[in-house]
């Protein structure tokens, strides 16, 4: 089972998720989310994970030129809302958000599909829908929503996604993790795979 811990605000968190095992790392940029943090800070963060850390921009913006500051930080992949298209010769795999009443992505410039009515607010994914999109793609597809260190066995064990993506279900506060939390969340995780 892979893990992204999402949301991340501090180098030590970041460190943290890396530590306790998880696959990819999280930053919200050019957001109003709490956890959203500048360029510079997401840098930072990742400079602080180890050498293996995937490393994921999330955003919803509809700016080229934001998405250009996002391309510079040379992330492992960028999840987005909009339909941005993306250059041919990218070497940025790229997410796509997909929530209920959106269309599948068709562009050959989608590599994963993210199911996340959420967007680290907590509210609980809809497994109905996780499924039918799962059914209708070959993509793989990453689970995230109100997921939580005693909830996320059952919907791993349920819905089989490719990944689960975490953010208020590990945290203290907006943005600052809780390193039990995160290490518990990946162990339940694991169980199941």
């Amino acid at each position: 089972m892979r893990i992204k811990i999402c949301g991340i605000t501090r180098p030590e968190d970041a460190r943290t998720v890396d530590q306790a095992g998880a696959d990819a790392i999280g930053v919200v940029l050019f957001s109003d989310s709490p956890r959203s943090v500048e360029p510079e800070q997401a840098a930072e963060i990742f400079r602080a994970a180890g050498p293996y850390m995937g490393r994921v921009c999330v955003s919803h913006t509809s700016s080229r030129s934001e998405l250009e500051e996002i391309l510079q930080l040379c992330p492992t992949a960028i999840q987005i809302s909009n339909p941005h298209p993306m250059p041919s010769d990218r070497t940025v795999q790229v997410i796509r958000v997909i929530e209920p009443g959106m269309d599948l992505p068709t562009s050959v410039d989608t590599d994963a599909l993210i199911v996340d009515t959420s967007q680290g607010k907590g509210k609980p994914y809809d497994p109905g829908f996780a499924r039918s999109v799962m059914n209708k793609t070959t993509l793989p597809v990453i689970l995230a929503g109100g997921l939580r260190t005693d909830n996320v066995a059952e919907a791993v064990r349920t819905l089989h996604p490719y990944a689960v993506d975490v953010a208020s279900g590990v945290e203290i506060s907006p943005g600052i993790k809780d390193p039990q939390k995160i290490r518990s969340f990946i162990q339940n995780a694991r169980l199941q795979s």
